[in-house]
């Protein structure tokens, strides 16, 4: 116990000052080497082949960009498991789901190539590609695909060597690909003269490289070991790590949409214009890259801050949360106010370092980018906000406001301004987004604030329980129960007939003193669910510590003897427990409704939502933790209907209890 508390201990005593900048610069850049492969391949091709050559790579961009999602969606899954298996001292079993990850994830990257391939132009065309642009995109996007599943195998392999705590390692693999990258683009576009393919090949060689020497990590990884058996394909193993990674994924998902319906309009509305199709888009292609360079300097921080702010929210150290959140916003701020100086003060400074081919597209791309770029610091605070939001288990409005800029209000914003002012209007479509977006955020930021304050002096003081109740060695009494069935009054019933301790609320009072965090947060975990997102609310790093730290004490609780547990899914996690009894309380929904009512001071409309919502967020947590499916009746040892009433219920369980060979 005391060692989990001293290995916490520095995130709520360290300096913020001091704290923020450790976890936030190996973010940013490791964000940055990410994207320095398509920003060099788009400098050189730019400079090497022109405009049309900046063209082309942006049509493919939206292809390496879904790769890259699936990528994350299993690498950054199996390296969210790995780290809950950390937590939880158990990493034995694995090397079994890392495994499959990074075969799902080459898989994926096949499936790319088999659609790509199979649909040749059409797919080109439907992603912007013009007569004037089609051969030199498939002249780079044909080598590019190639390489794809190894990529992608990369990349998951780099999110589970940071899980792994090799993060040095990690980064140095993606640092020697980028490099590499860098020094072969000049020498095959320049000097081998193989134009937009000499791009493509240099970008192909530095994964390949990077690839293997993450493959051999593998031999000397810290908390897991693979067999070349754990790579037989595993639904079962695989499973667990989606919703872990489904949010990554759906980020990548929303920037391709974003990119196809910016193409498909530069490329239609530009063709009305003295401009033509192929200079709007291959501006905006340009405009992108520097777009995406200070994003990843506020994302990175802003995901820095997450392990600082979600430990000390859950520690209930909000001033400390609060204080970290300011430091954020102050750096972004700085930041992204030095791009915007710099992207209003000298344009053609950055529009030249991609290339420059005639005055015609350096006006216009010049114009573009004052436009696009103006008020990128509300883009990197909104962002920022949404990352706090989901840091402290707020998923129900982190995710939203994720993607509320991009997805819904710059797409529809894009087209209504096509509409109205042309090609020009795709570009301000961005500030437009940006401005509508920072209000809503501040709004529901506003309300989550006021929130915190109201929740920060409700902790109440757990000396009076912090320490395990005498026992004995014996049986231990799993209990599983819907809401409404009554299963905490029979659990405390059983543990009277048996006289054995009783754990219910102590169980959190005991994880809080175990964890650092605060035990009305951890009781609080189903309550706040939020309805319709419980699986993306348990993902959050903030939640996994809370889960982790109960699992601990479930343990420590069995370990000191028998005992009556309620709730959490201790069934699941003393599954390799000798003696323990697992038992489901269930009852029809009228009496579970009607206890609700004598309970709560519920009405009728009031019980029905709450077990309805009760019953979704404890299948689900179920669900998080094992993986099964919660109230199966093979999953325990007796199930019984309560409705007969709870002392009638708690003899049946004792008498089967003790005649229990």
């Amino acid at each position: 116990m005391e060692q989990t508390q001293q290995g916490n201990h520095y995130l709520i005593t360290e300096p913020i000052c001091k704290l923020l900048p450790k976890f936030a610069i190996p973010c940013v850049v490791s964000l940055i080497i990410s994207c320095l492969y398509n920003i060099v391949d788009q400098i050189f091709v730019g400079n090497g082949i022109g405009y049309l050559g900046n063209a082309a790579t942006g049509i493919i961009f939206p292809i390496t960009v879904i790769g890259w999602g699936a990528s994350l969606l299993f690498g950054d899954g199996a390296a969210a498991y790995l780290s809950l298996s950390q937590g939880r001292g158990d990493t034995k079993t694995v090397g079994k789901t890392i495994a499959n990850s990074i075969l799902f994830s080459f898989l994926s990257g096949a499936i790319i190539i088999l659609i790509c391939y199979l649909l040749g132009n059409n797919i080109l065309y439907t992603l912007g590609a013009t007569d004037a642009t089609i051969g030199l995109a498939r002249d780079y996007g044909y080598i590019i695909f190639i390489m794809i599943p190894i990529a992608l195998a990369q990349n998951t392999l780099a999110a589970i060597i940071r899980a792994d705590g090799s993060p040095r390692y990690a980064m140095m693999t993606m640092l020697v690909g980028a490099v590499l990258n860098i020094i072969f683009d000049p020498i095959t576009i320049f000097v081998w003269h193989w134009g937009i393919k000499g791009a493509a090949y240099a970008t192909i060689f530095g994964q390949f490289v990077s690839f293997i020497l993450c493959v051999l990590y593998l031999h000397r990884s810290k908390t897991f070991r693979i067999c070349i058996s754990d790579f037989m394909p595993n639904w079962g193993a695989i499973k667990p790590i989606i919703p872990l990674g489904s949010s990554s994924f759906l980020t990548q998902i929303s920037i391709v949409v974003i990119t196809v319906v910016n193409n498909k309009l530069l490329v239609s509305y530009g063709a009305l214009s003295a401009y033509g199709s192929d200079i709007p888009l291959a501006a905006f292609v340009v405009i992108m890259k520097l777009f995406q360079i200070v994003l990843n300097i506020a994302i990175g921080i802003a995901a820095g801050a997450q392990p600082i702010i979600g430990f000390n929210y859950g520690a209930g150290h909000i001033d400390r949360v609060k204080q970290t959140f300011k430091y954020v916003i102050l750096w972004l701020f700085i930041t992204s106010a030095i791009a915007t100086v710099l992207f209003e003060g000298i344009p053609y400074a950055f529009i030249r370092l991609f290339g420059s081919d005639g005055e015609l597209y350096t006006t216009f791309a010049v114009r573009c980018l004052r436009i696009y770029l103006c008020l990128i610091i509300l883009t990197c605070i909104q962002k920022a906000c949404a990352i706090f939001l989901q840091s402290i288990g707020k998923a129900g409005a982190a995710i939203p406001l994720a993607m509320i800029r991009d997805v819904i209000f710059l797409i529809g914003f894009s087209i209504i301004f096509a509409i109205n002012m042309g090609v020009t209007g795709v570009f301000w479509a961005a500030p437009a987004a940006d401005i509508v977006s920072i209000i809503i955020t501040v709004v529901v930021l506003f309300r989550i604030w006021k929130q915190i304050d109201v929740a920060k002096t409700t902790e109440a003081s757990i000396s009076d329980i912090q320490i395990l109740k005498p026992s004995h060695q014996g049986v231990i009494v799993a209990i599983a129960r819907e809401h409404g069935s009554a299963g905490k009054y029979i659990g405390q019933l059983i543990a009277e007939r048996l006289q054995i301790p009783f754990y219910y609320k102590e169980m959190t009072a005991l994880a809080a003193q175990e964890s650092g965090l605060a035990s009305k947060f951890l009781s609080d975990i189903n309550a706040n669910s939020p309805v319709g997102m419980h699986k993306l609310y348990l993902s959050t790093e903030v939640i996994q510590q809370a889960i982790i730290a109960q699992e601990k004490i479930i343990h420590k609780i069995a370990d000191n003897g028998s005992c009556v547990i309620v709730g959490r899914a201790a069934d699941y996690v003393l599954r390799d427990y000798k003696d323990v009894v697992r038992i489901f309380i269930h009852a029809p929904k009228a009496y579970r409704v009607q206890k609700v009512m004598e309970m709560y001071g519920d009405t009728e409309q009031e019980g029905k939502k709450s077990i309805a919502r009760s019953d979704v967020a404890r299948a689900t947590y179920y669900k998080n933790i094992s993986g099964l499916d919660y109230g199966n009746a093979r999953q325990y040892d007796l199930c019984i209907d309560s409705s007969i009433g709870a002392e009638k219920t708690a003899n049946t369980i004792v008498e089967y209890i003790k005649n229990r060979k």
